[in-house]
């Protein structure tokens, strides 16, 4: 009698739309400025557009507003992650400090002036405040990722073994390669410079004095890294402390001859200086590898595949870690259920064009 009654309110609901205690009926659609809803949490149009905006590779103005869509979207479903793991997190109790925010707060700066990052703001019509506020999510999630994923990563000597084994002909060299970073000071102005301390020196002279200042910095202990990106005049390698990855001996026979004797005349762990033109570049020789086969004991070998493999373990896990959590989650992605209904027409979802 109980389930004749049951399905009776039910039915009575669904044909008079008056909800009744004990039946599941889908929740009503909420105000349109509501993009998606995570068990209960309302994620709203503004923190989507925010998203958007602070991610997006070029400023909203040169997209269209389907392409403005799509990316929004995504967006969604990032904050979905997010929401997810900052629940996680308080009930794991993780947390992070002002002083990790201001550091990746310093970092995304990417040695702009106040002025250029400012402007860079402004292009994306954000604030200090909303990408602080960002970065502090972006900084818990993250170590929730750390510590329930990546964190529980382990690789054997085994798995080392058999990559290496399988992978034998690729991890040989082929030729002599080299690992090296540099500083580079000119005698002229840089109207790009990117160091950390917008130093330039714009004369011979003041060229000179930078040269010898930095030479007597590094005989006193100075990391080379941290003089690079504090002083180096490349804009391209001074935010990555100088660094310019690996150069093959084929790629170092097209560098000028009074930088390439240098290279191939400095021992690794070593610094060389060459000069041009008033100019000049204090080379770093990190590493040198010389062409042949390697084995599993060559330098770095192990704990290049190492790496690699962990790598690929914490990518695994992390997936799998935020698909178990959307799993056990209700999640209802309203802004995709609009683009829907209008058959994928790229107007607004809500009055005041997303993305503009």
């Amino acid at each position: 009698m109980c389930r004749v009654r049951a399905l009776a309110a039910c039915l009575l609901t669904l044909s008079t739309g008056v909800a009744f205690s004990g039946c599941h009926t889908a929740p009503s659609a909420p105000t349109p400025d509501v993009w998606a809803v995570v068990n209960g949490h309302e994620i709203r149009q503004d923190d989507v557009v925010k998203t958007y905006r602070r991610e997006a590779q070029n400023p909203p103005a040169s997209t269209t507003d389907a392409e403005a869509l799509s990316a929004e979207l995504s967006a969604v479903d990032e904050i979905v992650a997010q929401e997810l793991l900052l629940a996680r997190a308080h009930e794991l109790k993780i947390d992070v400090t002002d002083a990790e925010v201001d550091t990746a707060y310093g970092s995304r700066r990417a040695n702009l002036t106040d002025a250029e990052f400012q402007k860079a703001l402004e292009a994306r019509h954000l604030t200090a405040d909303d990408l602080r506020t960002a970065m502090r999510r972006d900084l818990i999630a993250q170590k929730v990722l750390e510590q329930e994923a990546a964190a529980k990563v382990e690789v054997t000597d085994t798995e080392i073994a058999d990559y290496f084994a399988s992978h034998r002909a690729e991890l040989n060299v082929s030729e002599t390669q080299y690992h090296i970073a540099q500083i580079l000071v000119t005698p002229v102005r840089d109207p790009q410079i990117r160091n950390r301390k917008n130093d330039d020196a714009t004369t011979v002279d003041e060229a000179k004095k930078k040269f010898e200042m930095l030479k007597a910095r590094l005989n006193a202990g100075a990391s080379f890294g941290a003089l690079a990106a504090d002083y180096s005049e490349d804009p391209q390698t001074a935010p990555q402390g100088g660094d310019l990855g690996i150069i093959t001996e084929s790629q170092l026979s097209r560098v000028p001859p009074q930088l390439r004797d240098v290279i191939v005349r400095t021992t690794p762990g070593n610094v060389g200086a060459a000069t041009a033109g008033g100019g000049y570049t204090l080379v770093a020789v990190i590493s040198k590898d010389a062409a042949g086969p390697r084995d599993l004991n060559s330098p770095g070998m192990h704990d290049t595949i190492k790496s690699a493999l962990h790598d690929r373990k914490a990518q695994l896990l992390r997936a799998a870690y935020l698909a178990d959590l959307r799993g056990s989650a209700t999640v209802v992605n309203y802004a995709a259920k609009r683009i829907l209904a209008t058959h994928g027409q790229p107007p607004a979802l809500t009055p005041g064009a997303p993305g503009k």
